[in-house]
């Protein structure tokens, strides 16, 4: 169902006006809010379902202490392409209902399913592909192997192992890479490092049962978490047989890009482009080693036009009647 506010947004990397219309998506027991962007005033469009990563992040992508605008972003860029978009606040984030905390990743799917039906049943949507960053990427998998009525995915920043085998994988960048060589001697000293200190607090999420627990002093989402480190996205990408996309970043230290070759070789039909020194949240990172402390300054920059570009030129193959 749609609200009356209609709300026209110019002050955009692009400098696409997106046409917005505020919009409330039932799911489960809970109506999610967000918003349906057009390209202009007449339709059918086509579509694209923007599913951001993980963390309580709203409808343009931003978390309360960072405001990485990435959905926003991609919405414009998809505009300036001929496609609508929908996005929408996470369960418990800015304006939709719902509690984020006890949010397990298949409540999210769910939400991402409404949000697909919720699509399909409007007079004014063409053909919906799917795009996914991180997390979101697992989503969008799903829903390329589950819906036949999806015309492609894009996989932003995507993994191809477990959510066990990722986190593993990043407490080791983190300690080889990332952290302080006085921090690491301090880590020595107590016998421990970043490598022990994630495993323990794997160890730890698994051991839960409730929908929250305290890891490392801080409140955490553990059933999300728990469904998270069991996951794996391989045997759902086999079953995809629409067109997909992916694409991640040289200098990603969250995900390995090692595993663009693992997806393109499981996968029946997916074009893959590794992006050089772009980083995670798919901007240009100067410096040798990505570090996710610096993100509050790489915000400050697009989104490398390297990733956008393949995007809507990927589309524009796939869908030439929508540019």
């Amino acid at each position: 169902m749609f609200s009356l506010l209609i709300v026209i947004t110019s002050d955009l990397p692009s400098e696409v006006a997106l046409h917005e219309t505020t919009v409330a998506v039932p799911s489960d027991t809970v109506t999610l809010a967000g918003a349906f962007a057009m390209p202009g005033s007449a339709g059918p469009f086509p579509t694209a379902l923007l599913l951001a990563g993980s963390g309580p992040l709203d409808r343009d992508g931003n978390h309360k202490r960072i405001k990485l605008n990435l959905s926003r972003d991609l919405a414009s860029t998809l505009a300036g392409s001929g496609w609508a978009s929908l996005r929408l606040d996470k369960r418990g984030v800015r304006e939709s209902g719902g509690d984020y905390l006890s949010m397990g990743l298949f409540d999210e799917l769910a939400d991402a399913e409404a949000a697909l039906a919720w699509l399909q049943e409007r007079g004014n949507v063409g053909p919906v592909v799917v795009i996914g960053h991180s997390a979101g990427s697992l989503l969008a998998g799903e829903l390329a192997a589950r819906d036949s009525d999806i015309a492609g995915a894009i996989l932003l920043s995507a993994s191809a192992k477990n959510g066990e085998e990722t986190l593993r994988w990043q407490g080791a960048q983190i300690s080889d890479h990332i952290v302080p060589k006085p921090v690491a001697a301090l880590l020595r000293l107590f016998r421990t490092s970043v490598v022990k200190q994630q495993d323990k607090a794997i160890a730890k999420l698994k051991a839960t049962t409730t929908d929250t627990a305290r890891i490392q002093l801080s409140k955490v989402n553990a059933k999300w978490m728990r469904e998270y480190i069991a996951y794996d996205p391989l045997p759902v990408l086999r079953r995809a047989r629409v067109p997909m996309l992916a694409i991640t970043g040289s200098k990603d230290v969250q995900v390995d890009p090692a595993d663009l070759a693992t997806i393109e070789t499981a996968t029946a039909s997916t074009e893959t482009l590794s992006v050089e020194g772009v980083d995670h949240i798919l901007r240009r990172e100067e410096r040798p080693i990505s570090n996710p402390r610096n993100y509050s300054k790489q915000i400050k920059k697009p989104v490398d036009p390297r990733v956008t570009d393949a995007i809507t030129r990927w589309l524009s193959e796939h869908w030439p009647s929508a540019s």
